[in-house]
């Protein structure tokens, strides 16, 4: 069974042009750039709302397998989702310096980019890309 999300050709400024409120768009422009800057990958739309950066193609004892994007973002109306694919379990120290956030398995979750170090947040993606490389080899979207 694959991934229900995949990548599409909407154009992610396209995108986030329609993000509202404008707070949370113009945080979204920024993230794209710090992400692309990371990464060295281009961004690519995934579902209706997420901008993902690389790829990678996982399969699991279940069976289960696919393509899912390596890291990204969504500029949610709650928050800013944050996905670094690894999870967020090995990274205590750089997230002690992060800022105000929340975590999820694999999600980062931010009010705002103002309640976090930027420079922090680039640490902590590569980081991401870098363990997920260890485990399934990252590539270009």
């Amino acid at each position: 069974m694959a991934n229900k999300t995949q990548p599409h050709d909407l154009n992610p400024r396209d995108f986030l042009a329609t993000v509202e409120p404008v707070k949370r768009r113009e945080d979204g422009l920024v993230l794209l750039d710090l992400f692309q800057r990371v990464t060295g990958f281009p961004p690519i739309m995934w579902g209706p709302s997420i901008i993902g950066y690389g790829r990678y193609y996982y399969r699991y004892k279940s069976g289960r397998e696919g393509d899912f994007l390596a890291t990204g973002f969504s500029p949610r109306k709650a928050n800013l989702s944050i996905y670094i694919m690894p999870g967020y379990q090995e990274y205590a120290e750089i997230l002690g310096r992060l800022g105000k956030h929340k975590l999820g398995k694999s999600c980062l979750y931010v009010n705002k980019l103002a309640d976090i170090d930027l420079e922090v947040l680039a640490e902590l993606i590569h980081a991401g890309l870098q363990d997920l490389d260890r485990i399934w080899p990252v590539q270009p979207a």
